[in-house]
């Protein structure tokens, strides 16, 4: 499998262009089985996670088409007619966001039959909220085999949920049933994440009828049909904070360019706290800059529920927080299973102890280079991070997380300075 090497000690100087957001990208994709009409999503990134996406929705009869137009990489998913409702494991397990073209064929179609993503590295993350959800407004559902069978005989109809505790997934997924169901459903207990109001802007565009936009509670009136539209997905709030890190972590100045700084609030705040200086700039660029001399000040931070710090940067922050003045305390409140990127720094001389939920980083002089594993998408960016500014070699393996959510990686940093290639291995079953 393919492999990331850094030589660290490069400062950061150039311009960074953010892409569209992964996490919005693929719930719109599967907006597209709502209607026959096509969807010209543009802004799109191009991932393993939406390559994935892709080949299941084609598995459907949905012509799937990219293309670089005049406004930049795009889309086009044409469904006119739905030819299967099966989703296989094979193609499921590649991407547990795929479990969410479940509802959709509900909405559409009537039935499906959709596999259970399975596992996940970094925590649990049942979907009994998903399922809990779609029978509330009237699927009827049988687990066998690891498959979810489902069948709606009258139709998806209006229900009020309240979820025991914020899911986005379930709260995305519950939206993309709704707006084609009979009568009125109220989503409570919502998540607010941007990503979550992208989609509703897009359905909305679409003909659906939704009220509560990026509050906790969500209204939606379902209507019998959807047509087509052209959305531009919004950017990528986690590879703009991750690029923001990298930058500071390597000193230097580096502009991010067709992002959203107001998306990264809580991040950019904690960054500030150590001493980074971040200017939003008229245009919405905004440059990250550190006098790589000055050493960082430790900041304690908790992950939360957006609008708070998100759990999909904080081992980035971590890693910054590796070379702070002081002992940081980093406490995870979203996903149990979220650290294991730490052993992995402490290979490049980190000194970190975690226990009950929370690490504690004892900020140390310099980071020596070593061979690490990636251990998920955002633990992979983290170890990048750290090779920036590591001495001599970093080699991070398993990089097929990284190619999951971050696109054309090696060819942004490297523009701004940094030593970073990609070595070619034999290709890895995932």
């Amino acid at each position: 499998m393919d492999s990331i090497v850094i030589h660290g000690g490069n400062r950061l100087n150039g311009s960074i262009p953010v892409s569209g957001a992964k996490n919005s990208a693929i719930k719109l994709m599967a907006a597209s089985i709502l209607t026959s009409e096509p969807i010209r999503l543009t802004n799109m990134p191009r991932l393993a996670d939406t390559r994935f996406l892709g080949a299941l929705l084609r598995e459907f009869g949905i012509e799937v088409t990219e293309s670089d137009g005049a406004d930049g990489q795009q889309t086009v998913f044409d469904a006119r007619e739905i030819k299967s409702t099966f989703a296989p494991y094979d193609l499921v397990r590649q991407m547990r966001a795929s479990f969410n073209v479940l509802g959709p064929l509900l909405a559409r179609t009537g039935e499906a039959k959709v596999s259970l993503p399975g596992g996940c590295t970094i925590g649990a993350r049942p979907v009994d909220l998903h399922l809990m959800a779609l029978e509330a407004m009237g699927a009827k559902i049988e687990l066998d085999e690891g498959y979810v069978t489902a069948s709606v005989p009258n139709g998806l109809q209006g229900a009020e949920i309240e979820f025991p505790f914020v899911s986005v997934g379930a709260t995305e997924h519950a939206l993309l049933a709704a707006v084609m169901a009979n009568g009125t459903t109220v989503l409570k207990r919502a998540a607010r994440e941007p990503e979550i109001g992208d989609l509703a802007r897009c359905l909305i565009s679409m003909g659906a009828k939704i009220e509560g936009l990026d509050t906790d509670e969500l209204v939606i009136t379902g209507v019998t049909s959807l047509k087509g539209t052209d959305w531009s997905v919004i950017p990528d709030r986690i590879e703009m904070g991750s690029y923001a890190v990298a930058a500071a972590m390597a000193g230097g100045e580096v502009r991010l360019t067709k992002g959203r700084g107001d998306l990264i609030v809580a991040l950019t705040e904690l960054m500030r706290q150590a001493g980074v200086e971040i200017v939003e700039e008229a245009n919405g660029d905004y440059i990250v800059r550190r006098d790589p001399t000055l050493r960082l000040k430790a900041v304690n931070a908790t992950t939360e529920i957006y609008p708070g710090f998100a759990t999909d940067l904080q081992a980035q922050f971590m890693t910054l927080m590796t070379l702070a003045e002081g002992e940081s305390v980093i406490q995870e409140k979203i996903f149990e299973n979220r650290f294991m990127h730490a052993p992995e720094l402490m290979r490049l001389g980190a000194d970190i102890t975690v226990a009950n939920g929370e690490a504690r980083v004892r900020g140390v002089e310099s980071l020596r280079g070593a061979p690490v594993m990636a251990t998920d998408l955002r633990a992979s960016m983290s170890l990048v991070i750290a090779g920036l500014v590591a001495e001599g070699e970093t080699t991070v393996g398993r990089v097929y997380h990284l190619d999951r959510g971050f696109e054309r990686m090696e060819e942004k940093l490297g523009a701004c300075g940094a030593d970073v290639r990609r070595v070619k291995g034999e290709a890895q079953e995932h």
